[in-house]
């Protein structure tokens, strides 16, 4: 909770590119390439890769940053991706903010998930404080819609699966690109049981 206070303490003090706006128009022709894995819309049919469509445009943006900031030193910045980094490498910083613009403006499609552990449920809303886990409401919001100004991302109706993958890419470590290592933190306190549950939880809320 210290450093949800510390992230949130300094948000006016943040400058990033994320802040400018792109061309959605003309992002829209840009984002052809990437329509292979994440559709032509952003919503993906294949569930390894994130739906984009509506996320918002500053954390796009700030992904596809940090993508070519590992791409561009080894890996030793930014977050690392065999696909995302070669990709985000051809982009220049207004393709990145059309890009993103035009992913932003789109619809995202909902997900069915069957069965919904009821763990899942418990963990978002009311965590548990005996393993010191957060609620994922307190940063996400009660239908997971995030929280633009403070970096805090849309995850509600995104796949299971890519929601899995990134919580065990937190969990371990692989992924570290988050705001004062706050997923980190949370979620190498996560069980494999508490993933799953969360992963499907998260993708039920519309």
């Amino acid at each position: 909770m210290k450093k949800l206070a510390l992230a949130l303490s300094v948000l006016a003090c943040i400058s990033s590119p994320a802040m400018a706006e792109g061309n959605a128009e003309v992002g829209k022709t840009k984002a052809i390439v990437c329509s292979a894995c994440h559709g032509v819309d952003g919503n993906s049919v294949i569930d390894m890769y994130p739906k984009l469509a509506g996320q918002q445009a500053s954390y796009l943006m700030k992904q596809l940053h940090d993508f070519r900031s590992a791409a561009k030193t080894g890996g030793k910045e930014g977050r690392n991706d065999p696909i995302m980094g070669g990709m985000a490498m051809m982009l220049s910083d207004q393709d990145i903010e059309d890009v993103a613009a035009y992913y932003s403006s789109q619809t995202k499609s909902a997900v069915e998930v069957k069965d919904i552990p009821a763990l899942g449920e418990q963990l978002y809303k009311g965590g548990d404080m005996t393993r010191g886990i957060t609620a994922c409401i307190a940063c996400h919001g009660p239908e997971g819609a995030g929280v633009e100004l403070a970096g805090f991302p849309a995850i509600g109706g995104q796949h299971a699966n890519y929601l899995k993958i990134q919580l065990n890419k937190f969990s371990d470590t692989n992924r570290n690109n988050d705001l004062n290592g706050m997923m980190q933190d949370i979620a190498k306190k996560l069980t494999s049981d508490d993933i799953e549950a969360l992963s499907k939880y998260i993708s039920s809320l519309k």
